[in-house]
């Protein structure tokens, strides 16, 4: 089954935690199944833009509604504590009573918020940190005494109470560049990967460098080596990440055939913008098929 999911900017209108509770109640009452928002601390880089905190803006969506998954997309684990990051999805978690899932990354390469605050910017070490931090959150998303040493972070023993409301722990969804193996390869150890397609010279995903569906058959394949025994079952191929075409059946024909290549979410941005825009952007609904 496929699902449909808003990503929704953190910028512009969106700096309003109120308006992206508005706009995660409509979305709930026209049939989506999950809005993400983007997390930016200074948003795509416009110093002097509104950007709201995306922490508190789930807080307000999750108390506007009652079915729709809520969650980030994603993430950059390279600029975050681990241990505060965990306390805050936690807390999510039981708010939204279960209806979190947390994107994580090593961090948009072209997110000037690391630059302007002296924050990692070196791509290995960013990625380090990210491994680090997939480790901690699984011990303390477990509910289970735990305790960590690795180069970038420490954690003494401690145990994380209370336990999240989801059977197996918060979902993670890591979000990195196909067809590198490294973003391939931690997604195969949490409940799900978000890919874009990386190209070097191009950082910024357009609907002309949209994955296709022989992209997401091969993706599957490699996942289905990497995670052995443990299969695909319950693990998600999260695709899209882009502005709907403007051909409706043509958009619906691609989306029918990433469903049919095994993509389990399918996932359409609205860019920011003027708040009636994206009021009836996400009034449409999605395009099931």
């Amino acid at each position: 089954m496929l699902h449909f999911g808003l990503d929704l900017p953190c910028g512009g209108a969106c700096a309003d935690p109120r308006f992206l509770a508005e706009l995660a109640a409509l979305a709930e009452s026209s049939g989506w199944d999950g809005v993400f928002l983007e997390d930016y601390i200074v948003y795509s880089k416009e110093p002097d833009c509104p950007t709201a905190d995306v922490w508190v803006a789930l807080a307000a969506m999750a108390m506007a509604t009652s079915r729709i998954r809520l969650g980030t997309a994603v993430t950059a684990a390279s600029r975050r504590r681990p241990w505060k990051l965990a306390r805050e999805v936690l807390t999510l978690d039981h708010l939204s009573g279960g209806r979190v899932t947390l994107g994580l990354g090593a961090g948009d390469p072209a997110d000037d918020g690391f630059s302007r605050f002296n924050e990692e910017g070196d791509p290995r070490l960013r990625a380090e940190r990210l491994d680090e931090t997939l480790e901690i959150l699984g011990g303390l998303f477990s509910g289970q005494r735990f305790s960590f040493t690795g180069k970038h972070f420490r954690v003494d023993e401690v145990r994380f109470l209370p336990a999240p409301v989801q059977d197996g722990g918060v979902p993670i969804w890591v979000g990195g560049g196909w067809p590198r193996r490294a973003p391939l390869r931690r997604a195969s150890g949490q409940r799900g990967f978000m890919p874009y397609r990386f190209a070097p010279d191009n950082p910024f995903v357009d609907a002309d460098d949209a994955l296709e569906p022989q992209d997401v058959r091969r993706i599957r394949e490699e996942l289905a080596e990497l995670r052995g025994d443990r299969g695909l079952d319950g693990f998600d191929v999260v695709i899209g990440g882009r502005r709907r075409r403007p051909d409706r059946e043509e958009e619906r024909a691609h989306i029918a055939a990433i469903a049919e290549a095994g993509a389990t979410w399918w996932c359409e941005w609205v860019p920011p913008g003027e708040p009636d825009r994206m009021r009836r952007a996400v009034a449409s609904g999605p395009l099931r098929v």
